[in-house]
């Protein structure tokens, strides 16, 4: 008597769950990859169901879970934050709701050239940060200086790789002056840039200023993308820059 074969042993007649996107008029193949690509990131279903503003909110996560400078009673600055995933995350870890009875309770600030939805815990405000006198301001709104500056920003593709490289580390450069100017003693800086990290006049500057630095990719950073976050812990204060 044959014996009775199995469904699972040669794959064939399986389907095949991955999403595709057809091409459609007036959508460019990019746009079709992306698309397909966001329709079967496991990161994006996740945020979804946990509430997040989007992916990148995995990506401060991983990072804090790692060094540990979220803690409660911290008070955080958020550059760029739209669409507000980092802010959301900072939250219930610095304790802003005061959920946590007999913990600190911090403070989250969020600063965009835009109005965001509003995030329970967090203070979100429209400041250019690269004006004069923002450090001032967001120290003000702070009440004192910050324990951590975080940018996840990324200036507009250009389609021109090294105009792309250079917008980007301009930008992470611009938030280092900032945390340079906000940060208490101690403090943390952590924003985004490319796969080979913090050019060398940042890193120095970084390095000089902080007790340590490193470059990184958490795993919620797409692998096919080019952007790291430097993370820099142990701000020594304005007195040792000179």
């Amino acid at each position: 008597m044959p014996k009775k074969k199995s469904g699972n042993t040669s794959g064939r007649g399986q389907r095949d769950l991955r999403v595709k996107v057809k091409t459609a008029r007036g959508r460019r193949l990019s746009s079709t990859l992306w698309l397909e690509r966001q329709l079967n990131d496991p990161y994006v279903a996740r945020a979804k169901k946990d509430g997040y503003r989007g992916r990148a909110a995995y990506k401060i996560l991983e990072v804090d879970d790692k060094y540990r400078f979220l803690v409660p009673g911290a008070r955080v600055v958020d550059l760029g934050c739209a669409p507000g995933g980092w802010c959301q995350v900072a939250v219930p870890r610095v304790n802003a709701l005061g959920e946590k009875p007999g913990k600190a309770v911090g403070r989250v600030i969020g600063l965009d050239l835009r109005e965001i939805e509003p995030i329970p815990g967090a203070e979100i405000h429209v400041l250019d940060f690269l004006s004069e006198g923002a450090d001032e301001i967001v120290k003000g709104w702070l009440g004192g200086n910050a324990d951590v500056v975080m940018s996840d920003m990324a200036a507009a593709s250009s389609g021109h790789k090294q105009t792309d490289h250079l917008r980007i580390i301009a930008l992470c450069e611009a938030a280092a002056e900032l945390a340079f100017d906000v940060l208490e003693p101690g403090g943390t800086f952590v924003a985004k840039v490319l796969a080979g990290g913090a050019e060398d006049g940042l890193q120095k500057q970084l390095n000089k200023r902080f007790d340590k630095v490193v470059n990184m990719k958490p795993p919620a950073s797409r692998s096919d993308s080019s952007e790291k976050f430097v993370v820099a812990t142990g701000f020594r204060g304005p007195e040792e820059a000179d």
